[in-house]
C-alpha cells in the first residue's frame, strides 16, 4: 500500500493546524499568550500527540496485519531512531550557538531556558543525550520517542489479546500521576543513586499522564474502523461542557482560577488534570460528530495539509526559529512594537512553509533518507 493511499487529508490538515497553534504559542511575541489554548483548556500539544498516536495505530497496526509483528516493531524502532537524531540536532544547536547567543546578547529568555545547562554543563549534555534532561521547547520529542519505543509492545499486546488490559493499566498510571507518581519516583531515585537532574528539568510533560492520551489514540487508530457515531445524550453534554470551558478560558485567561491552585491542578496541562481530559474528550466528540459536515462545507485547507504532511520537518523548524527569535529578540516579557512581533510571526510561517515545500520537492525527486519508512510514517 502506498503512502499516498494511506493518507487522509483531513488528518494532515488537523496536524497542520496543531503546528500553526504551537508556533503561535512558542514564538516569543505578544500573540503567544492570547493564542494559547484557543478552544478552551486544551492546547495544541494534546491534539498533536493524540493525532500522532492515532496515525501510528492506523499505519503501524496495518503494517502488523499485513507484514507481521516483527516488521511493525522494526518500523517503530526506525522511526524512533530518526526522531532521536532530530532531537540530538536540536540539542547541539541549543547547547552551542543558541547558548552563546543568549549570553552574548544578554537574553534571559534563552539563559533561563537552558538554566540547568549553565549550572552543570557536563551532566546536562549527558542527561540530554539520554533523554533525561529536557529543557523547555526541547521536551516534546523525548516524550514522543519514549512513546514510540513503547508502542510496539502496546500494539502487539492489543492486537493479540485485546485492549482492555492495556487501557486499564494506562488509566491507572494516569490516575497515579495525579497523586504525584512521577515526583515520588524521582525523589526515590535521587536518594538511591545521587541523580542530579532536578525533576522540573526532566521536561514539563509528565509521561505517566501523557501516555494515556497516546494509548487512547493508538487504540482508536489500530481498530482500523471508522470512528464511532456518538448518541445525542453524549453529544449534548459534550457541547455544553466544551462551550463552558471555551467561555471560561477566554473570560479569565489561561489560569482558570488565580489564587486557587486546586482548581488549576484539575485543569493542569502537564499532568493532564481530569477536567482538562474531559475538555479534550468533549472537543473530540464534537469534532468527530461534525467532521462529515465540515468536510462538505469547508474548503480543503491545502496549506495546512502541506504542513501536516511534513510535520516532523516543520516541527523541528519551528523549534529552531523560536530559539533564534529568543536569542535575538528576547522573550514575551520584552516590549516590542506590534509590527515587529507581526513581522516575526510572518517570517516564521514563511520559513515553515519553505521547509515543507523543500521536503516535498526533495521527495518528489525520488530521494529519501535511509531512515525514512516508505510505507507510511505518521509524522513525516
Amino acid at each position: 500500500m502506498s503512502n499516498a493511499s494511506q493518507r487522509r487529508w483531513e488528518l494532515d490538515a488537523l496536524r497542520g493546524l496543531m503546528l500553526v497553534l504551537m508556533t503561535l504559542t512558542h514564538m516569543p511575541t505578544m500573540y503567544s499568550l492570547p493564542s494559547g489554548q484557543p478552544f478552551g483548556f486544551v492546547s495544541a500539544a494534546e491534539g498533536f500527540v493524540f493525532l500522532s498516536a492515532f496515525m501510528a495505530g492506523r499505519v503501524y497496526g496495518g503494517r502488523a496485519r499485513r507484514d507481521g509483528l516483527p516488521a511493525m516493531q522494526a518500523a517503530f524502532h526506525s522511526r524512533a531512531l530518526k526522531l532521536y537524531l532530530c532531537q540530538l540536532g536540536l540539542l547541539l544547536l541549543a547547547f552551542t550557538l543558541i547558548a552563546w547567543l543568549g549570553v552574548h546578547n544578554q537574553q534571559g529568555g534563552v539563559t533561563g531556558l537552558l538554566e540547568f545547562f549553565f549550572i552543570d554543563p557536563s551532566t546536562a549534555v549527558v542527561g540530554a543525550a539520554m533523554l533525561i534532561y529536557n529543557p523547555p521547547l526541547l521536551d516534546i520529542l523525548p516524550l514522543y520517542i519514549a512513546l514510540m519505543l513503547l508502542s510496539p509492545w502496546l500494539l502487539r499486546r492489543g492486537l493479540q489479546r485485546g485492549w482492555h488490559g492495556v487501557l486499564a493499566v494506562s488509566a491507572l498510571l494516569w490516575l497515579a500521576q495525579q497523586w504525584g507518581l512521577g515526583l515520588a519516583l524521582h525523589e526515590w531515585f535521587v536518594q538511591s543513586t545521587g541523580f542530579s537532574v532536578p525533576y522540573k528539568d526532566m521536561g514539563a510533560f509528565h509521561g505517566f499522564a501523557w501516555q494515556a492520551l497516546w494509548v487512547a489514540g493508538l487504540w482508536l487508530g489500530a481498530r482500523q474502523q471508522p470512528l464511532p457515531r456518538f448518541p445525542w445524550w453524549l453529544l449534548v453534554p459534550a457541547t455544553l461542557y466544551a462551550a463552558g470551558m471555551l467561555l471560561w478560558r477566554h473570560m479569565v485567561g489561561q489560569d482558570p482560577m488565580p489564587g486557587v491552585p486546586a482548581v488549576g491542578q484539575l485543569l493542569d496541562k502537564w499532568s493532564l488534570g481530569p477536567l482538562r481530559v474531559l475538555n479534550f474528550a468533549s472537543v473530540f466528540v464534537l469534532l468527530v460528530s461534525a467532521g462529515p459536515w465540515l468536510r462538505r462545507v469547508l474548503p480543503r485547507p491545502r496549506p495546512l495539509e502541506l504542513l501536516g504532511r511534513n510535520s516532523l520537518s516543520v516541527f523541528c523548524a519551528h523549534i529552531v526559529i523560536a530559539l533564534f527569535t529568543l536569542a535575538f529578540f528576547g522573550s514575551t516579557q520584552v516590549i516590542r512594537p506590534w509590527t515587529t512581533d507581526a513581522a516575526l510571526l510572518i517570517s516564521a510561517f514563511a520559513g515553515l512553509f519553505a521547509v515543507a515545500m523543500a521536503v516535498e520537492a526533495r521527495e518528489h525527486r525520488g530521494w529519501r533518507p535511509a531512515l525514512a519508512w516508505r510505507s507510511g510514517a505518521q509524522m513525516r
